[in-house]
């Protein structure tokens, strides 16, 4: 079945509206990255109009009397679209574009059209079309209710009726088969983790706010290429590479979705399946914009989403990113009463202090090495292979048997895991 949604192809001429309950603490900030979302969405911003009320207003949600004002500028300045950035109720949304004669939409669906730009994967696309199409439904349901308030009686009867249910079906339908196909993606990742966690092998997940220059220090720690670029949501699907610290024990980093305020429930719950990564991560690695003047605001955002999906619990390093834009910062590392490493400063576009994360990341996780001699049996092949896929065989020969004498150099627990520790001669 071919994909619902086709995503605009951008230009539109855009008018941007936030109405201010006088609740808002970040004000200059939220409109600014409301304008950002427009503008990473590919929209031709006309002005941005910030509307002062006491409470919301039912049918138009900003007053009936700005909402008239907007209906002349949309015609004055010929504009495509205006989106609000709040969550809209399905009849003001219909009720503005009955009155402005154009498209209304809402902070979650520019979210959503921003993630249907960036989704590589198929995994990803299915994630996105999964939260629109939960989105639509709720739209689809409620923007109907007109048709179905007694289920067919006298004068309700008819086309409406059957072509809503038509597309009810049609959407049900859809949801079901991304679900059954997102299914077997996660079982495939699953698999994935199990295998990591066999081999002992530590995740560490890279999370942050949206544009903390998440991607920019995994393609240096990693030597990579993800797509890193200066604007929101740059990264959507996860990235994953294995390295190997300097102490030469193994972790895998895995780059994943950058946070947002107000990120839409959709979309946390469509991605549940990515963001797993980070909920079973061994370390997260909180990056923040160190020179933003709202960085604390954007720490407890990610904390929040972290909490909704269930990795509050998962140990934490704060990794202050960008200390080339201040003069009055360097890189340092910081450490919390009890003696642990809470905080590294660094520049993930120079590199300076990257080597100190290196070194901090080689120290948590290198444990005890044990280096010395191990010689395997003709019959223990796969115990070979393994050793091998650990990354810590220093050299190796036959024996005469046929089997293999191997110098290993291997944590304790990866010994361990393998039931060699008391076969290891130093």
């Amino acid at each position: 079945m071919a994909q619902f949604f086709e995503r605009h192809q951008g230009g539109d001429r855009t008018l941007l509206v936030h109405l201010d309950l006088g609740q808002e603490d970040h004000l200059a900030e939220v409109v600014e990255e409301f304008e950002l979302l427009a503008d990473s969405a590919g929209a031709e911003i006309v002005d941005t109009l910030i509307v002062r009320r006491r409470s919301i207003e039912p049918k138009y949600f900003i007053g009936s009397g700005k909402a008239e004002q907007i209906q002349e500028i949309v015609a004055v300045a010929d504009v495509d679209v205006v989106i609000f950035n709040h969550a809209l109720a399905p009849a003001q949304e219909r009720n503005l574009e009955q009155l402005f004669e154009c498209r209304v939409l809402d902070r979650t669906t520019l979210i959503l059209d921003i993630f249907a730009q960036r989704a590589r994967s198929h995994e990803g696309k299915l994630q996105v079309e999964l939260a629109q199409l939960r989105h639509l439904s709720t739209r689809l349901i409620r923007g109907w209710t007109h048709l179905e308030r007694q289920k067919g009686g006298i004068g309700l009867r008819g086309p409406g009726e059957t072509q809503l249910e038509s597309d009810r079906r049609m959407i049900g339908l859809r949801i079901k088969q991304i679900i059954k196909r997102l299914g077997k993606v996660e079982a495939t990742r699953a698999l994935g983790r199990r295998s990591r966690k066999r081999t002992t092998t530590p995740t560490i997940s890279l999370v942050g706010y949206t544009n903390a220059g998440k991607s920019t220090l995994f393609n240096h720690m990693t030597k990579a290429d993800a797509y890193a670029a200066d604007q929101l949501f740059a990264t959507l699907d996860p990235t994953m590479r294995s390295v190997k610290l300097p102490a030469g024990s193994k972790v895998v980093f895995a780059d994943t979705v950058g946070f947002i305020r107000n990120l839409p429930h959709d979309l946390v719950t469509a991605f549940r399946s990515t963001l797993v990564e980070t909920v079973e991560a061994d370390l997260l690695l909180h990056v923040i914009d160190a020179v933003h003047e709202d960085r604390q605001d954007h720490i407890e955002q990610v904390n929040d989403v972290l909490n909704e999906i269930g990795a509050a619990e998962v140990p934490q390093i704060e990794i202050y990113n960008k200390i080339d834009l201040a003069e009055n910062l360097e890189p340092r590392i910081d450490s919390d009463p009890e003696g642990n490493i809470s905080r590294v400063w660094l520049s993930a576009k120079s590199g300076e202090g990257i080597e100190s994360l290196l070194g901090v990341l080689a120290e948590r996780f290198s444990g005890e090495f044990l280096q010395g001699t191990v010689t395997l049996h003709p019959d223990e092949g796969k115990l070979h292979a393994q050793l091998h896929h650990e990354g810590g065989v220093v050299a190796e020969e036959f024996t005469e048997e046929g089997g293999w004498k191997m110098e290993v150099d291997l944590p304790l627990k990866t010994l361990d895991h393998l039931h060699l520790c008391d076969r290891v001669e130093s």
